[in-house]
């Protein structure tokens, strides 16, 4: 595949230039060239007017994929009962299936889980896959991936959402290289694109500086994964579904490890994805004695201490109160920010708060993008009028 320029229709507008993103492209004169660093990319064909950018690679032909239907979570239980970011998926995945005019269903792996069925169906599945094998008690990559493959390649899918936990992290990625589709992690929108009738996978990239929507034209099913909090559950109580069962055919020689014993981490303090009010500070409190005034407003409104990645290799706050990217997503009532610029890192751990206050002195700092009341003002000085007043209130 060759690219080149028709020197004669080039009017060195330098559009293409500017849109190589391997500096493929240069200028003679006042005319293009391109370099033997070219990799074909068609990146400069997209942006030429004068169609002066010429190549001999076949145009690429999205398949037909009017056989792939339903919107899918993978439901993901541990010791028979259900992670919570299953139950936020299932309600994302009603509003992607409104969308498209498709069904929701989820797929349920494990060992006499069928009573978890009804708790799907309940949360808005209209089928449940359901596979369980003595081999499927716990997680093991192997087992569920090859369980999760025969599901999919007979049912075939048109999305496929998973949770970005433990088990969600290994067993996403694996999957995806056995269906041969690509994998959008750590989501925090997902969206239907009106026109193509796509999913628009939008996440953090380039280190957190940047929020990239990525779509999957040329394979299905289309896969992300999820931060648990990230969504919102979606109860339906009266909703009647169907459960559908695959039988797993599974042996301990073919799965190659076996889980000798489970060792449970302590329990988190707090979770902070439940609480309704969180008081969340960063750089800006200044030290580990500045969170004092942060812990008063916290307890006059019945919140949460929490804080930026900054507070936390401070050491002023433990890690489990990390709130962002890097740490826990939240959907708060409020979430009060204090000293915090907000950072696209940060700023993606809490965007579906209900209602965001700011503190900072910056009267610049991005947070106030997204806060539904700015204070602009120093936090030390602020805090204790608010304190103050609520307390009067």
């Amino acid at each position: 595949m060759t690219v080149w320029i028709e020197v004669d229709l080039c009017n060195g507008c330098k559009r293409c230039l500017k849109a190589c993103p391997y500096g493929a492209v240069e200028m003679k004169g006042d005319k293009a060239h391109i370099l033997e660093r070219c990799t074909s990319c068609g990146a400069c064909l997209e942006v030429c007017k004068q169609k002066a950018v010429q190549s001999d690679m076949a145009p690429r032909v999205i398949p037909d994929f009017s056989d792939r239907q339903g919107v899918w979570i993978f439901a993901e239980q541990r010791e028979g009962t259900l992670h919570p970011v299953s139950i936020e998926l299932l309600g994302k995945a009603q509003d992607l299936a409104a969308d498209l005019d498709q069904e929701v269903a989820a797929v349920l792996l494990g060992y006499q889980v069928s009573g978890l069925s009804r708790t799907l169906i309940e949360h808005g599945a209209n089928t449940v896959y359901l596979a369980e094998h003595k081999a499927l008690k716990d997680y093991r990559s192997v087992a569920y991936t090859k369980v999760l493959e025969e599901v999919i390649k007979a049912e075939k899918p048109n999305i496929l959402l998973m949770g970005a936990t433990h088990i969600g992290r290994d067993l996403a990625p694996r999957l995806s290289r056995r269906v041969a589709v690509g994998l959008t992690a750590d989501c925090t929108e997902l969206n239907i694109d009106p026109k193509e009738k796509i999913l628009l996978q939008t996440r953090p990239a380039f280190g957190g500086n940047v929020m990239a929507t990525i779509a999957n034209r040329y394979s299905r099913p289309q896969m992300a994964s999820v931060r648990p909090g990230v969504m919102e559950a979606k109860p339906k109580p009266r909703n009647k579904g169907k459960v559908i069962k695959h039988k797993a055919s599974l042996t301990e020689k073919e799965i190659g490890t076996r889980i000798l014993e489970i060792v449970k981490e302590a329990k988190k303090a707090v979770n902070l994805s439940d609480a309704k009010v969180i008081v969340a500070g960063g750089r800006g409190v200044g030290d580990e004695g500045g969170f004092k005034i942060l812990n008063k407003l916290a307890a006059v409104v019945g919140g949460e201490i929490a804080g930026t990645r900054v507070a936390v290799e401070e050491g002023w706050i433990p890690v489990e109160r990390q709130i962002g990217q890097t740490g826990q997503s939240v959907h708060p009532e409020l979430y009060i920010a204090c000293g915090i610029s907000g950072a696209i890192q940060h700023r993606a751990g809490i965007m579906n708060s209900r209602y965001i206050v700011a503190v900072n002195r910056d009267p610049r700092a991005p947070i106030f993008q997204v806060a539904d009341w700015g204070i602009i003002g120093d936090l030390h000085e602020v805090l204790p009028i608010m304190i103050e007043q609520i307390k009067k209130a």
